[in-house]
């Protein structure tokens, strides 16, 4: 009794004095897998075939990856690379070539799975480049000039419906674009809420967050302000309340924002389409911290809009702890995981203080004030030019970090970062092994149409509730500066009441789900696709939804 009395108090008291690393050993596992891939990850996308394409910008300076030799004789600077691809199934990487700068850029993918690269800075502001997946070792970037009709720098992308890719806002930049061009949309289109989101000298409205609603419409957020905007007729369908607070929530304030899992498919516009804001800097920050050396706490709500009901309004949460130029990733389960940042500060070189080293899960459909599930804090501060992207086996891969204009890794409060590493969020715990299922068929690399039912085999060892089986779809997203362009994950709708047992097969099962109705609903391209068994998914399969 007296022994468990003094181990009470040892609690109590280690409580008392270091409450936060109490509450932050929770879950997760955080595992290095590069050391150095010899570029600070400033930009991420997951192509269709596992592999990442990362990069971060042409004029930091010599990088520590050197190219080949045939390489080098493309790049009018030094032998150094600014791009890699990290292959996530042998954990290795590559060179690649950039030309032109494409620093502060943005990306998303076509239908096909080539990822397309827009924009930049300086010779490579009106730069698109692609890279194609499943190609061999020699495959590199390919530069188009001249391809965009205005200066992109801060821009955000967006898959569209019919295939295109939408290029919204920018530096000074008050319009938007398709890529490819066509005939009919070779020009630019003005979107005056862009000027009417802009802070003078601040900006706040940069890397806008853009969200495909299921009506066909894009939900946009800059600064602290929303509208859904027709893209098709160039006219504002209905603006929104100004966040609560009225903070800036865009870059350089940078919060960051996901579309929460979309559900009830089947219903067509009936579905609930909702936005989740988190952190982001004070109004003033950016300004403070540059001309005063005022690094102002970061913002601690996260935000809610259900932005397809009638009449949206903001609710409002508190995070566990503050956070700025945090990122936020869409898990297979439908949870979303707050990653990277900083406690003080805002973006831009120097300016962010106090690293946010816990991550934190986010349930979406818990009661408030149970949605907050701290995980164990990573060693590394991810800070500014920070990423991370969802893999097929549901590791999280983190990179980057450079809060400096070139290079630094000495004599500054935070080195410039080379290194990889991944994130096991708590579903991948060995503990959880008897009840991962493992998707037999069909096999990955599956062609799917839309509305069409599909058939799904999976072996699990320890069925323990049938009712529990869910199917997962997510768009890989284009990830930079705390926000993932395009990124979105969709719940599909059982066709069947219970699982079928697969006769003589045992621990076999099949579930049948519709596949999602239209295009508005997800954009024709590749998606990872999970079976999700009490929360636990497992490896995710490529699917080509066309």
């Amino acid at each position: 009794m007296t022994t468990l009395l003094h181990f009470l108090v040892l609690v109590l008291s280690l409580l008392i004095l270091f409450p936060s690393s109490i509450i932050a050993q929770v879950g997760g596992q955080w595992e290095l897998l590069q050391e150095s891939i010899g570029i600070s990850a400033m930009h991420m996308q997951l192509l269709s075939d596992d592999r990442v394409i990362i990069y971060d910008r042409t004029d930091f300076g010599p990088s520590n990856l050197t190219l080949s030799e045939a390489q080098c004789s493309l790049t009018p600077r030094d032998c150094t690379a600014h791009s890699a691809e990290y292959d996530s199934l042998t954990n290795t990487f590559r060179p690649l070539v950039v030309i032109t700068n494409n620093w502060c850029s943005s990306g998303s993918t076509l239908s096909d799975g080539t990822l397309v690269q827009t924009g930049g800075w300086r010779d490579g502001d009106k730069v698109v480049r692609t890279f194609q997946p499943f190609c061999n070792s020699e495959c590199d970037w390919v530069e188009l000039p001249n391809k965009l009709l205005q200066r992109r720098w801060y821009a955000s992308n967006h898959a569209l419906p019919d295939g295109r890719i939408i290029i919204v806002g920018g530096t000074q930049a008050f319009n938007y674009e398709f890529f490819p061009k066509t005939p009919s949309n070779s020009k630019l289109f003005k979107l005056p809420f862009l000027q009417q989101t802009t802070d003078s000298r601040a900006e706040n409205n940069l890397y806008p967050f853009v969200f495909l609603h299921v009506d066909g419409n894009l939900f946009i957020f800059a600064n602290n302000r929303a509208i859904l905007f027709d893209y098709t007729k160039d006219v504002v369908v209905r603006s929104y309340p100004t966040i609560p607070g009225g903070d800036p929530r865009s870059y350089p304030s940078t919060g960051s924002a996901v579309l929460l899992p979309l559900k009830n498919l089947e219903l067509g516009l009936d579905i609930e389409a909702e936005v989740l804001i988190c952190g982001g800097a004070p109004t003033g920050s950016y300004l403070k911290a540059q001309n005063s050396g005022q690094f102002l706490p970061a913002l601690k709500t996260c935000a809610r809009l259900k932005f397809s009901d009638p009449n949206p309004t903001w609710v409002v949460e508190s995070m566990p702890m503050a956070r700025v130029m945090g990122d936020m990733v869409l898990l297979p389960n439908e949870d979303v995981l707050l990653i990277n940042g900083a406690g003080r500060g805002t973006a831009g070189w120097e300016l962010g203080r106090d690293p946010v080293l816990t991550p934190v899960i986010y349930h979406p459909d818990y009661a408030p004030g149970s949605r907050f599930e701290n995980q164990d804090p990573a060693r590394i501060p991810r800070m500014y030019h920070s990423c991370a992207v969802l893999l097929r086996d549901g590791r999280v891969l983190v990179g980057g970090s450079n809060s400096h204009q070139f290079y630094n890794f000495t004599n500054v409060l935070f080195p410039t970062e080379l290194s990889l590493e991944a994130f096991s969020p708590p579903y991948l715990d060995p503990a959880n092994s008897r009840i991962r299922p493992t998707i037999m068929s069909p096999k990955s690399g599956l062609k799917i149409s839309y509305g069409k039912q599909l058939s799904i085999k999976f072996a699990v060892s320890r069925m323990m509730n049938p009712s529990s089986i869910k199917v997962t779809l997510l768009r890989p997203p284009f990830n930079t500066h705390s926000f993932s362009m395009s990124q979105r994950l969709l719940v599909l709708t059982k066709k069947q009441a219970r699982m079928r047992i697969i006769p003589r097969l045992l621990g076999r099962f099949e579930v049948k789900v519709m596949t999602p109705m239209t295009a508005n609903i997800a954009p024709p391209g590749f998606y990872l696709l999970f079976l999700v068994h009490q929360d636990i998914p497992s490896k995710g399969i490529w699917v080509h939804l066309s």
